[in-house]
């Protein structure tokens, strides 16, 4: 049987779209008359790159006699020979064999053109030789894996190759991995955006692609599909329009009418990787990372979000830069409230839980993070260190958000205010708290805007975190007459400086010098004896 060269990573390894290809696709998609999936158009080009490979095979096996070691063959034959990749040549001398083990055989000249070397083989040999296979034979499929199988294996990388050849291409317009040629599409201008634009802004709320459709009133004839896909197509390359709905609903609203921090990550929530050797975290502070469930966190033990059905209730730990940013943390304790959805951003109701008013909030998925909570934040007062509940009311998506209340007190607390403009100071005050913390997270601010300022600075911003972990701890042990400080309070503190989750944080405690484990998740700094 003849290897198929399509069969083989190799093949796929080294794949590049050519125009023959590009006319494939086009004809494809002239033919389906609707939008295909990115995947549905590799599945295509797969089983016709295998189509093609099988045609030249047989093809090629016609151009001349299939050499075989027990055949004769006479001066000016063409012969075909498989173990050279099936390679064409011309007999151009017959002599007798002169080897008495083989008998009464002969010996071929053969020449592969002037670009190769002439080369000799045996003819009329009796003796038995794997190449003695007929051409039937060569082109049995044999068990040949089928294109969906080549797409799964040897060729998966082929549709992120297409989506990236593709999008070059004028002649193809795409929506969400599906594509369309662009002489189908509907005609949507101008005036159709603006009046989906005026739709929106007069109802204040997202409307379906099929809303959209009805009230723009595109010519019938077109089928629906086309029509939806045009319109969609449009929307997303308008920078006004946002696809926010959840699943498979395609929902659009208006960037301008969405909080600034769901269309960009807020500086406290920006994470700039830190690398850290997270091997060198003992089992306790492995054990707090996993409570804390930082939603940038690689905690092996978190695994992975539990299915949005099973899970009735959740509390999250309100930190000092969700509490900054009016956002709530998408981690694996949030995630499985939250539906995912096909744009950057998922638009989500919320019930407040204490007065039973809704509100709309957005899941930026890529940022892992929930905005819109700033109001609900300030209504309550809570702050960093709050718990923070989610419970699933109804079927219809939306969540009951609440806190845990209680009497309203004067405590002592954290206070985080900036020194001189270029410094971070932590003090003991008392704060009103009616609701139950962590009291190794809680901290308030003084000023807030100051405090953004500092962390943007020089001085913080290209502080190496081992540093900035031993400043804030010095500052923190000297609040505590025993001069410990708890590793929950300085994963809450140094983020009020810096985002970074607790690992390379907690990685700092555990390996530097300077600081000494006591228990119970306490540190204190190392004294010389």
């Amino acid at each position: 049987m003849i290897q198929r060269k399509t069969q083989t990573a190799e093949y796929w390894q080294d794949f590049t779209l050519t125009q023959a290809d590009v006319d494939f696709l086009h004809t494809l998609m002239l033919d389906a008359e609707q939008p295909l999936s990115t995947r549905a158009l590799a599945l295509a080009l797969v089983t016709e790159r295998c189509r093609h490979e099988e045609t030249e095979l047989r093809a090629g096996l016609e151009q001349g006699t299939l050499y075989q070691p027990k055949n004769r063959y006479e001066i000016g034959e063409k012969v075909i020979f498989p173990g050279l990749d099936f390679r064409l040549g011309e007999v151009i001398n017959v002599r007798p064999g002169e080897n008495p083990e083989y008998g009464d055989f002969a010996v071929i000249t053969v020449d592969f053109g002037p670009d190769r070397r002439q080369r000799s083989f045996a003819a009329g040999l009796a003796a038995p030789h794997k190449l003695n296979v007929d051409a039937a034979d060569l082109l049995m499929a044999g068990d040949l894996a089928t294109p969906e199988k080549l797409l799964d294996t040897v060729s998966s990388q082929l549709p992120a190759i297409l989506t990236q050849a593709l999008s070059g291409h004028q002649e193809f317009a795409t929506f969400e991995n599906h594509w369309l040629l662009r002489d189908l599409l509907a005609e949507i201008h101008l005036g159709h955006l603006n009046i989906a634009e005026a739709l929106i802004d007069v109802s204040s709320a997202p409307m379906t692609t099929a809303r959209l459709l009805k009230e723009l009133d595109l010519p019938s004839e077109i089928r629906p599909e086309i029509q939806a896909f045009s319109l969609q197509s449009a929307l997303v390359a308008d920078g006004r329009f946002d696809q926010i709905g959840p699943g498979e609903t395609r929902k659009w609203y208006l960037r301008r009418l969405e909080p600034a921090e769901a269309l960009e990550t807020p500086e406290a929530l920006r994470y700039q990787p830190i690398p850290y050797n997270r091997d060198a975290l003992p089992v306790d502070l492995l054990q707090l990372e996993w409570e804390l469930d930082d939603e940038w966190s690689v905690s092996d033990a978190a695994g992975p979000a539990p299915s949005r059905s099973t899970i009735p209730s959740t509390t999250l730990l309100l930190t000092y830069p969700h509490a900054a940013s009016g956002t709530l943390p998408l981690n694996n304790r949030s995630r499985a409230f939250f539906p995912a959805g096909h744009g950057e951003r998922t638009m989500v109701t919320l019930i407040d839980g204490r007065w039973g008013q809704r509100f709309r909030a957005w899941v930026v998925h890529r940022g892992r993070y929930i905005a819109g909570l700033r109001a609900w934040f300030d209504q309550h007062k809570l702050p960093a260190g709050a718990f923070i509940t989610l419970e699933r009311k109804t079927d219809s998506g939306e969540i009951a958000i609440d806190f845990r209340p209680k009497r309203m007190r004067r405590e002592w607390t954290r206070w985080a205010q900036v020194l001189d403009h270029e410094r971070l100071d932590i003090q003991l005050r008392k704060q009103e708290v009616a609701c139950e913390y962590d009291e190794h997270i809680i901290i308030g601010d003084d000023r807030a805007d100051d405090i953004a300022a500092l962390r943007t600075s020089s001085i913080y911003a290209n502080m190496p975190l081992r540093d900035l972990v031993y400043q804030i701890f010095t500052d923190l042990a000297g609040l505590s007459q025993s001069g410990s400080v708890h590793a929950k309070t300085i994963y809450s503190t140094v983020n009020v400086l810096r985002r970074c989750p607790p690992g390379p944080i907690f990685e700092v405690l555990a390996t530097d010098p300077r600081f000494q484990s006591i228990g119970d998740d306490q540190y204190r700094l190392r004294t010389e004896n």
